[in-house]
């Protein structure tokens, strides 16, 4: 049990906690490496209906004070390293070592066991990757042979993909990592040559300040969460337990943010933005109605394909459904939703982050659809 009595907050406090962890307050982080430790991770997808996820939450921190080449140099000289598709600072990777060490745990799940087998029944195959990534890497998969024992058994759309599921399991192991994107497509090599050679953290200590960490990122987060296995949505027991008006259950928060001063601006969000990626969260502390609709019909679709939450000051106030035209050179709105009517001032942000967006895309602005 815990020895803290639960913080009772109100409902917007609750916000501010999560938009402050969030670094989507007014004082903007310094510079682009400020913004991804404290954001922890950063979530790879290379969608770009307006940019791909990383760019854009990075964007939506940093604004003008970032660009594209930045980002992308950033991850090509690995001062940011991807990590089972979530971008992190190279010194974090020191708090994942112990853990890819000790795969599958001293108690893993049952899919766990499930995949250590087929890896031991596969061993040749696996080290005919190992050997080629060593006299020939970096590769992408599917530059990568070997002979399987055993195929990879799934129910989905990964069934009998072997090599690039042997990948995954060999970079959950810490032997191979992502070098570099081709554009959806990931290029490996031998994670010695990709990761730093800093000492492993503790497993303990490591799983102990990976949930601190990750507490201050989210500001506010259930003790349990969805799942989410390559970066959690939840605090555990990190933190001090905490209440929130109107919702049930049990949050944890972290207590240093508590009495941060809040200074709240106006932001387009990317519909992956760790803000509002736990829908039932989002729902719970936000009460924002939204979804993604990139896999709906277009008949179907209320928002857009890929429409951008607004954030204004602590609450979610509506999207924007905007393209990347890149054959026209804009930047194209083909509709803002409003979430009950705004004031002049928040239309007058919203464009002045319309155009920055703009700018950071080297695209001209063009408003295209009814706002």
């Amino acid at each position: 049990m815990s020895q803290f009595r639960p913080v009772e907050l109100s409902a917007r406090d609750a916000r501010r906690l999560a938009v402050t962890g969030q670094l989507l307050t007014g004082p903007r982080p310094a510079d682009l490496l400020a913004a991804a430790s404290g954001l922890g991770a950063v979530q790879v997808d290379h969608t770009a209906y307006v940019a791909p996820n990383a760019e854009l939450v990075l964007w939506s921190r940093l604004g003008s004070r970032t660009s594209r080449v930045e980002v992308q140099d950033a991850v090509e000289s690995r001062r940011l390293v991807e990590i089972r598709s979530f971008l992190r600072p190279a010194p974090d990777v020191a708090l994942f070592t112990a853990e890819m060490a000790a795969w599958p745990g001293e108690d893993p799940p049952g899919h766990r066991v499930g995949e250590q087998r087929w890896v031991d029944i596969n061993r040749h195959a696996r080290d005919q990757i190992l050997e080629q990534l060593r006299s020939d890497g970096p590769l992408p998969a599917r530059e990568l042979s070997a002979d399987f024992a055993v195929d990879w058994r799934s129910s989905g759309w990964n069934d009998a993909k072997n090599v690039p599921m042997m990948l995954e399991r060999l970079e959950e192991r810490g032997q191979v990592a992502v070098s570099s994107r081709e554009g959806r497509e990931r290029v490996w090599d031998l994670a010695e040559r990709i990761y730093p050679d800093d000492p492993p953290v503790p497993l303990a200590q490591a799983l102990h300040r990976r949930a601190l960490r990750r507490l201050r990122a989210l500001g506010i987060a259930r003790v349990k969460g969805p799942a989410c296995p390559a970066e959690p949505l939840d605090a555990g027991d990190a933190g001090e337990p905490a209440l929130v008006e109107g919702v049930r259950g049990e949050w944890r928060v972290d207590p240093a943010l508590l009495h941060t001063p809040f200074s709240g601006r106006t932001a387009l969000l990317s519909p992956l933005d760790r803000l509002v990626f736990d829908r039932r969260r989002m729902t719970d502390l936000f009460a924002f109605d939204y979804a993604l609709e990139m896999y709906k019909p277009a008949g179907q679709r209320r928002w857009g394909y890929f429409a951008l939450p607004v954030l204004h000051l602590d609450r979610l106030v509506g999207k924007v459904d905007a393209q990347a035209d890149r054959e026209r050179g804009v930047l194209r709105v083909d509709a803002v939703h409003e979430d009950g009517p705004w004031s002049g001032s928040l239309r007058e942000a919203v464009e002045g982050e319309l155009r920055s967006l703009a700018r950071f895309l080297d695209l001209d602005l063009a408003f295209d659809g009814r706002s």
